[in-house]
């Protein structure tokens, strides 16, 4: 349901051919999509046995076994993180990677960009977007908007783990962005989450850009 977006192409995903897609968005360059399906394919099937074929190399690769027991290790967490997302009705997960260049520091900058589905009384469009940052705390910069995909809001979370979570304490930013379905029974959310929380303003606009593309009909369809 996606596209990458580079400054000299789009690239199509193939899931823009999907026949049960209910939502379609472009996708910037630095995000790297991570493959729910493969990665929480079920035991003795053939989706799990093209994962354990596509590891295998770098089991193989490892330098001893205590290694590839780590890299195991690192791999079911990453498993149990995407499980308990999809579980929250999360349809599809990103990783981005981009350079932090303001200031001369050239550092790396690491982020999450989810897409989540959520059923919500119905209501019109506008006020189940108002309604989505106004009934829960913590919702701060909000802006209301009307784009080519309806009404919606972007607003800013800050939040931190839990104390004695074993989690490092560092804040976590996360900027959402609230989009009714036309159905007005449902409404989608996007986020991207980082704990380069001096990057506020960069990756508010880099959602606002995605968010610019978003479209509950097929474009293709509607382009025709």
């Amino acid at each position: 349901m996606s596209s990458t977006v580079s400054s000299t192409a789009i690239i199509a995903h193939e899931s823009l051919q999907d026949p049960y897609a209910e939502l379609w968005f472009a996708e910037p360059a630095g995000f790297v999509s991570l493959p729910l399906t493969a990665l929480l394919a079920a035991p003795e099937t053939p989706a799990a046995d093209r994962l354990h074929a596509a590891a295998a190399p770098l089991l193989a690769s490892a330098p001893d076994e205590m290694a590839r027991q780590q890299f195991i290790a690192l791999l079911a967490s990453g498993q149990r993180m995407l499980g308990a997302l999809r579980e929250f009705g999360t349809v599809h997960c990103s990783v981005g990677l981009h350079r932090d260049d303001v200031g001369g520091g050239a550092q790396p900058l690491l982020s999450l960009f989810t897409i989540t589905w959520r059923d919500t009384a119905t209501a019109p469009r506008a006020a189940t977007a108002a309604r989505a940052v106004t009934e829960s705390a913590g919702h701060r910069h909000i802006e209301y908007l009307e784009l080519s995909c309806g009404p919606l809001t972007i607003s800013e979370v800050l939040r931190r783990p839990a104390a004695g979570s074993g989690l490092p304490q560092f804040p976590l930013l996360q900027v959402h962005a609230h989009l009714p379905h036309p159905d007005c029974k449902r409404l989608v959310v996007l986020t991207i989450s980082s704990t380069a929380v001096a990057r506020r303003e960069e990756y508010r606009a880099l959602l606002r850009g995605i968010v610019e593309t978003v479209r509950f009909e097929d474009p293709m369809r509607v382009a025709s």
